[in-house]
């Protein structure tokens, strides 16, 4: 999802500065004629270091995409505390890291959005994805008290929930428990991304948006 959120906001004409740990990253950052550092999301070094270089080639960030990668799961009760501290390094804190390091930016230049992709089970949460639900209901919070603090410097937050898409094993059981009968995309995920970075959603901050094909059952 995180790739094809580069490759969506390259075709609407932004220039792309990607932080991976597979060096995958910087390959399609080549590709898309951007910036690319191999590091860790969980290290503040290394997202300094893909900010200082989009801030030395270009001068400003616009837009942060925080796309995570996948913590521990396992039995309730038998996730260690060790594993529990990784979910939150994973979902939670790779946000506030980057996040801390773009704001600056993004008050000096008067604006800027901010997108996380979460999931759809941050408010109902399954017993598969324990340290991901508890981390990213977490995020959630973040997200309102940050849309409260930074709205009036025109800095926005918003969460995108994705249910079942096609970057995971596809099952026919998990596409039939879908309304919509299927899996969502990358792309579509990707597509959202780049609303939620248009003028077009400017007066929206501080939501979760699902994208889920109406899995959730939340009003």
């Amino acid at each position: 999802m995180g790739a094809a959120a580069a490759r969506a906001l390259a075709g609407e004409g932004y220039r792309v500065g990607i932080l991976s740990s597979s060096g995958k990253g910087e390959a399609l950052a080549a590709e898309l004629g951007g910036i690319g550092v191999t590091g860790s999301n969980q290290e503040e070094a290394d997202i300094a270091r893909l900010v200082q270089a989009a801030k030395d080639r270009w001068g400003r960030v616009d837009v942060l995409v925080n796309s995570a990668g996948h913590g521990p799961r396992g039995p309730l009760l038998e996730i260690s505390d060790a594993d529990w501290h990784k979910g939150m390094e994973v979902y939670f804190l790779n946000v506030v890291r980057a996040t801390r390091l773009v704001v600056p930016l993004m008050e000096a230049q008067g604006g800027g959005a901010i997108i996380n992709i979460s999931t759809a089970w941050a408010f109902e949460p399954a017993a598969m994805f324990p340290t991901s639900a508890v981390a990213r209901a977490g995020l959630a919070a973040f997200t309102k008290i940050f849309a409260d603090t930074y709205a009036a410097k025109n800095i926005r937050m918003n969460n995108i929930l994705p249910g079942w898409i096609d970057s995971l094993p596809k099952t026919d059981e998990r596409a039939a428990s879908v309304p919509m009968k299927r899996y969502g995309t990358s792309d579509e995920i990707a597509k959202t991304v780049v609303f939620l970075a248009s003028d077009g959603a400017g007066y929206i901050t501080g939501q979760n948006l699902r994208v889920d094909g109406g899995l959730t059952r939340s009003v």
